[in-house]
């Protein structure tokens, strides 16, 4: 068994300017994963770098609102909803909320900073 607290995981500033908590990743912990699991936060107002992965993402949305922006196409997110985001897909995402935009975010394969292109 393996279990870590979300405020055991540093705050980072990820290359799109998210706030970002990696909380499971192969590089980083003892465990055989295919994918990187980690927790975002937008402030409010603010949209994240224009960015894109080689790898496929999830977001699943905590808290808030917003507009998510792939490939050209805009779609309003809020909470309870996942979004699928293919590889290879151009992406940001906006905070229409009062409130700070929240997600989990899953990286399949995990995420690797050569495998990440911001705009």
């Amino acid at each position: 068994m393996f279990i870590k607290d979300l405020n055991d995981c540093p705050v980072i500033t990820a290359g799109d300017n998210t706030q970002l908590r990696v909380i499971l990743h192969p590089d980083q912990d003892p465990l055989k994963l295919s994918y990187s699991f980690s927790h975002a936060v937008v402030k409010s107002g603010e949209t994240t770098y224009e960015h894109l992965l080689t790898s496929s993402e999830v977001y699943y949305i905590l808290q808030g609102e917003g507009i998510m922006h792939i490939n050209n196409k805009d779609c309003p997110v809020k909470a309870q909803q996942a979004v699928f985001i293919p590889p290879e897909s151009r992406q940001c995402i906006t905070c229409t909320s009062q409130t700070d935009l929240v997600f989990l975010c899953i990286v399949d394969p995990p995420w690797k900073a050569e495998d990440e292109t911001v705009f």
